[in-house]
């Protein structure tokens, strides 16, 4: 099923049913098997609520329903999400709705901070990810043989130009520290994608373009309505489609070039067989900016603060760089600019569709879910 990708459109009444049939136009029930146990690998980028930013309730509730549907047992799926130096995935699961969805189908949430990390001994050559962790990469021990299905949704990124599926592998296979990766952040892309072949025995993505994110991903964008679902079994391929749907050149983004030209994917879309929607004319013209944040970032790593890297961002000081993205992210940008953009969403039809997800506590939030192996 390489180099397939299922889209079609949508609206906020069919939204549960629509993820059904684009799951099933991909072929998932051939990339996964209800006989195995699924990681259901959740994006969380930023622990607050913000339209596009993370996996949305609705996208989340049309996929696991969809699975149990098909003779997924309920104990065999795993709801994860990771930290990063800047969230906190039990709060993301509460703000961002998650909890309402899995209590209403019996499953628990489980934060990777609080399950064992291993280090594995990958075989493939990678391109970086082995000299960022030259003492070896660490990885969720319960990811070890077990299927997974990323949540990404369509959004840009101002490190990677667009983010997704293959980006979502970033969040699970590296620990809090994954932001050593930025400076080489394309070739850790394809390492991802290499590491997911040696411990999932089936990898498929599910990506909402409900509400897409557009400017400075993946946190202070713009978000825009676009009414749209996408899913593949190939990571390289979904997210060559969301790029051109957003309006780039995919062949152009170096991680999908370089994914392609190693046929780890298809990244080309003269190659990709898009079934469902008409997707031929459909062009976003999104435009990836870069936040104050992400620029600051790559003004260290690459620019001319390059000398103070290590200083800056490999030493104890580090520390202020957390504390700066918390402040203009959760102290400027989300009261001044966020929050009228979220009451003006809230008033649209999936605004008042998030809105009637509710808000209840994390009560199954525990790692001790994951069985004994």
């Amino acid at each position: 099923m390489q180099g397939k990708v299922a889209v079609l459109k949508t609206r906020p009444e069919t939204v549960l049913d629509d993820y059904r049939e684009v799951m099933r136009l991909a072929g998932y029930r051939e990339a996964l098997s209800p006989g195995l146990d699924t990681v259901v690998k959740l994006n969380l980028s930023w622990t607050k609520y913000f339209p596009a930013c993370s996996s949305q309730p609705w996208q989340l509730e049309g996929v696991l329903r969809t699975l149990i549907e098909d003779g997924f047992e309920a104990a065999r799926l795993f709801p994860v999400e990771n930290k990063t130096v800047v969230t906190n995935p039990v709060r993301g699961a509460r703000d961002n709705r998650w909890m309402p969805v899995l209590e209403k189908y019996g499953l628990p949430f489980i934060p990777l901070p609080e399950v064992e990390w291993v280090k594995y001994p990958f075989k493939s050559e990678f391109l970086m990810v082995d000299k960022i962790f030259p003492d070896g990469i660490e990885i969720p021990k319960m990811f070890i043989g077990r299927q997974i299905i990323h949540l990404p949704t369509v959004k840009t990124h101002g490190h990677t130009t667009t983010t997704g599926a293959i980006k979502n592998s970033f969040g699970g296979l590296l620990k809090e520290v994954r932001h050593y990766a930025h400076k080489n952040i394309h070739e850790v892309m394809v390492d991802l994608v290499l590491m997911q072949r040696e411990l999932h025995p089936g990898v498929f993505a599910v990506m909402d373009g409900t509400v897409c994110g557009d400017g400075a991903g993946p946190r202070t964008m713009d978000p825009k309505i676009q009414n749209y679902l996408l899913a593949s079994a190939d990571s390289v391929a979904v997210d060559a489609v969301a790029a051109r749907m957003m309006g780039f050149d995919p062949m152009s983004i170096p991680y999908i070039r370089m994914c392609h030209e190693r046929g780890l994917g298809v990244g080309d879309p003269r190659q990709i067989e898009v079934v469902g929607a008409d997707i031929a004319g459909v062009n976003f013209h999104f435009r990836t900016k870069r936040s104050l944040v992400i620029f600051g970032d790559q003004l260290i790593r690459k620019g001319f603060l390059r000398p103070f890297e290590r200083l800056l961002l490999h030493s104890p000081l580090v520390v202020w760089a957390p504390f700066a993205s918390n402040l203009y992210h959760d102290y400027l940008w989300y009261p001044i600019v966020g929050k009228p953009i979220i009451r003006r969403f809230m008033k649209t039809e999936w605004g008042e569709l998030f809105q009637r997800y509710g808000r209840i506590g994390a009560k199954r939030s525990r790692a001790e879910a994951i069985p004994a192996d």
